[in-house]
Order: structure tokens, then C-alpha cells, then sequence
């Protein structure tokens, strides 16, 4: 199953990806887990071993609904997904600092860039899954976590939207200096996953880039149950 991950990422057109993460601040990876792979990945939801936390969203006011945090090690799936998406994001996330004028930058390989969220006290693993419910949500929200925030994240759709679930639209909103928020909707099918910015992203105006911010979350599920795998590539605090 790693292998085939590895396998697609390679096939992907990077190019329009780049090119509709630079128009929209998000893109859609088709078709990037098997069914065979999501349901692998779901099934961990019922363990209790390999997860450091289980968070309740209505008890902190972030929603609706429930997610663990794995623990290290991570299981093999979400480990390759982790480090093979990574490389090519990179290019991408560095681009966007230097047009936003950020000094940081992001080495190529996911492992240089997890010591260096390590030796600054980032250690905590940050790939979840979520697990909604009918009436559940995901409040509008961005996964920063410390100090060294790698600038796109990602989220794969586990379910079969309209036959496991009705509702639970994936909702990415942002806000542009002096004008009002704008929402989209994005659409996803069980096995795609869609990247998006985790805080701000530029935007080319007339007179430079200039930085948008940029939150994500679910809207209300009607019924049935859905699952979400979010893959984050800095570590916690």
C-alpha cells in the first residue's frame, strides 16, 4: 500500500497543482488513496493504541464532532503520504515565502524539515483523523501548532459523500485586506484529498503580491458519518 502511495504521487500533474494552489489557495489531489486505503486508515479511528490524543471539538468550542492525533510511530500509510507529498509541496511552499517576502525556507527532504521543528521543542506528531456525525462541525480554523508552520496542508476524504454521509461540505474561507471573506466549497469524493494553505498565501495585485489569510473547515453533517484524514507536516508544541 506504501508503494502505490508513492507510486500516485509521482503521477500527479504538479504542474496545475502548483498552478491552482497559486490562483486559489487550494487544489485537489484526485483519487489519492484507494478504497482499500481509506478504509485502512478509517478502521485505526475504533483503536485505542497509536494515537497521543483524543480531542473532543465541543468541549473547546472548535465544533461538533471528534479527532485523534497519531502517535510516533506513525502507521506506514500515513507515514508515506506524510514524506511523499512533502518534496513536491516544498518548491511550492518556498516560492510563496519569497513572493511574501518571509525569510524562512523548506529543505527539501520532510525528515530536515521535522528536526528542525524538533530541536525548537515541536515534537508532538500532528497527522489526525477526524470523525463526524449528523450534527456535527468543524469550525473555520488554522493548524499552526508553534513556531515552524509549513505553509500547505492537506486532507483526505475518507467516505463516500451521499451514500456514508449527507452535508459535511470541506470549506475553505479568505480574507483579503479591505475586502469581505470569500468561501469556497470543495469538492472532494471518497479517496481524493485537497491541499490548501494553512495560514496565508499570496495574492498578485497591482502593485505586488500581497498576503491572504486563509482558514478551513466542515459544514454541519446531515447524516450518516465521515471520516478525514488530515496530514499536517510541522510537529506540536
Amino acid at each position: 500500500m506504501e508503494t502505490h502511495i508513492v507510486a500516485r504521487i509521482e503521477t500527479l500533474d504538479w504542474g496545475a497543482i502548483a498552478a491552482a494552489l497559486d490562483r486559489d489557495g487550494w487544489a485537489v489531489l484526485p483519487g489519492l488513496l484507494s478504497d482499500a486505503g481509506c478504509n485502512e486508515v478509517a478502521a485505526l479511528y475504533a483503536r485505542e493504541a497509536g494515537f497521543r490524543s483524543h480531542v473532543h471539538m465541543a468541549r473547546h468550542g472548535f465544533g461538533r464532532g471528534e479527532y485523534r492525533y497519531f502517535a510516533y510511530p506513525l502507521p506506514p500509510l500515513v507515514a508515506a503520504l506524510r514524506s511523499g507529498l512533502y518534496p513536491s509541496l516544498a518548491p511550492i511552499a518556498n516560492r510563496w515565502h519569497e513572493r511574501m517576502g518571509m525569510a524562512v525556507r523548506f529543505p527539501a527532504d520532510h525528515a530536515e524539515f521535522l528536526a528542525r521543528c524538533h530541536d525548537a521543542g515541536q515534537r508532538r506528531p500532528t497527522p489526525l483523523l477526524l470523525q463526524y456525525g449528523a450534527g456535527d462541525y468543524n469550525c473555520l480554523h488554522q493548524d499552526l501548532y508553534g513556531e515552524h508552520v509549513f505553509p500547505l496542508q492537506a486532507a483526505v476524504l475518507l467516505s463516500v459523500p451521499a451514500d456514508d454521509f449527507s452535508g459535511g461540505e470541506f470549506v475553505l474561507t479568505e480574507q483579503r485586506p479591505r475586502m469581505q471573506s470569500r468561501a469556497a466549497v470543495v469538492p472532494l469524493t471518497k479517496g481524493d484529498a485537497a491541499v490548501f494553505a494553512v495560514n496565508v498565501r499570496p495574492v498578485r495585485g497591482a502593485r505586488g503580491d500581497y498576503r491572504v489569510a486563509m482558514r478551513h473547515g466542515v459544514s454541519e453533517i446531515r447524516s450518516g458519518r465521515r471520516y478525514t484524514l488530515g496530514v499536517i507536516f510541522h510537529d506540536a508544541t
